[in-house]
């Protein structure tokens, strides 16, 4: 699918919103939306023209300091809304813009990139990977089949060191299970079997002991 980039209704100049359009895990995004070396995201020109109408509205947003509306694809059809985020940068020679996805990114200097990252994982990357994993996962732990999506997290597999939010590097958890599965109670074999501490498998359960075998996400 690609990306379709800036919305501008008839009449105004600037942007409203921006999209990234969704992309299945086995497949590379059209676009390399991304973080910088300054901790700001990145988003992308629509082609490589400065002066192409959609690129233009863009520019007209930055300027004037508009806040926008962005839209991230977590499945077909289905997207992530996070408001307000807003242009702080523009670099025609990569052909990308810089965008905050917090308040405070948009008075920081670059001695605060450590701190500038942390709120783009936070208010960007954290959220967009739970919405893609529990997607996945069709709004289920994927050891107990809870479905409440209030009480279920994208856990990570591996550390979280990705520049991008991965779903095969996710579990569709419980908030139990999700604490038990960090602790290194419980874990899981490539094979999808579960492992639990011999200590734990001694104790009587109750019903959060009574698990079943993983199950993989939708599609994979």
């Amino acid at each position: 699918m690609v990306q379709a980039g800036i919305w501008k209704p008839a009449g105004l100049e600037a942007a409203l919103t921006i999209r990234t359009a969704y992309t299945r895990p086995d497949q590379t995004p059209p676009y390399a939306d991304d973080i910088g070396e300054d901790g700001l995201a990145r988003y992308k020109y629509r082609g490589v023209d400065p002066a192409h109408s959609d690129n233009r509205a863009f520019r007209k947003a930055m300027v004037a300091g508009l806040p926008l509306v962005y839209l991230i694809g977590v499945d077909r059809g289905t997207y992530l809304a996070r408001y307000p985020v807003w242009l702080v940068a523009d670099d025609p020679t990569r052909h990308e813009f810089a965008l905050a996805v917090d308040e405070a990114q948009r008075v920081l200097d670059v001695l605060a990139r450590d701190y500038v990252a942390r709120l783009t994982m936070v208010r960007l990357h954290q959220p967009l990977f739970r919405a893609r994993v529990l997607r996945a996962y069709q709004d289920a732990c994927a050891m107990c089949r809870l479905r409440h999506p209030e009480l279920l997290d994208a856990a990570h597999i591996r550390p979280d060191g990705h520049p991008h939010p991965v779903v095969p590097n996710g579990l569709s958890l419980c908030k139990i299970h999700h604490a038990v599965f960090d602790s290194n109670i419980i874990g899981v074999r490539p094979g999808l079997t579960l492992e639990v501490k011999a200590r734990v498998l001694a104790e009587i359960d109750g019903p959060p002991g009574r698990l079943r075998a993983p199950s993989l996400p939708q599609g994979a």
